[in-house]
């Protein structure tokens, strides 16, 4: 598919129902509210094109910039670049989902994170805390630097509930991903949780809250889910 035939399918699939909710999540103008479900046949179509996700992401469209993401080629994507698209994720579906994936599958996952983290930009530091979640869920715990993860899991626990929501939001989500992924470290991130409790971030005009660790982490030990990676950090 072309640029041009992909912003009319786009446009086509966009829905003011799907618009108005994406809006109260954080999305704003230009975009045309499409579901995430619509995106997935041009991912499967296209696979990977390097020159197209670039092309889309350029758009500041939230729908092709999210689309940019599921095709981008990670092996071809410069640290440079990641770094423009972190700064143009003007919302938490791109710089939490679509730039952190890309990030943790490219070979500058781990350095940018580390990087990004110290923002002070709300959006940039949340991609950070992104970044490593998806890390941890898609590498070997062989090829994890535990000390490293424990220490961001104890600063993630000191400033989750005074940080910027989604900075906090983040925090929680990789204090989470950390038990969830890595075997050795669920334990941790159990008696983390417990310490924490209950966060509660802004998260605009929606009902949607912040996972509670212990409950969430239970329910994976119980489905057996604990320590299961994934292939890939996009979905």
């Amino acid at each position: 598919m072309t640029f041009d035939e992909i912003m009319a399918y786009l446009e086509e699939k966009g829905n003011d129902q799907t618009k108005k909710v994406l809006m109260k999540h954080g999305a704003r103008e230009p975009f045309f509210g499409v579901k995430v479900g619509d995106l997935k046949p041009i991912q499967k179509k296209i696979k990977k094109d390097h020159g197209l996700s670039l092309k889309l992401y350029e758009t500041g469209n939230s729908d092709a910039m999210y689309l940019a993401g599921l095709i981008a080629d990670e092996q071809e994507i410069t640290k440079e670049k990641l770094q423009d698209w972190v700064e143009q994720a003007y919302w938490y579906m791109i710089s939490e989902y679509t730039v952190a994936w890309v990030a943790a599958e490219s070979k500058f996952g781990w350095e940018l994170a580390g990087e990004w983290i110290e923002s002070d930009k709300e959006m940039i530091a949340a991609a950070g805390w992104s970044t490593y979640t998806s890390l941890l869920s898609i590498t070997s715990d062989d090829d994890i630097d535990i000390p490293l993860i424990e220490l961001l899991m104890k600063r993630a626990a000191e400033h989750v509930h005074d940080d910027e929501s989604r900075v906090s939001y983040a925090m929680n989500g990789f204090i989470l991903g950390a038990g969830a992924f890595v075997e050795s470290l669920t334990e941790k991130a159990m008696k983390l949780g417990e310490e924490i409790g209950k966060v509660t971030v802004y998260m605009g005009e929606t009902n949607c809250k912040v996972p509670e660790i212990v409950p969430y982490l239970n329910k994976m030990k119980t489905k057996g889910y604990i320590g299961k990676k994934k292939k890939m950090a996009r979905c």
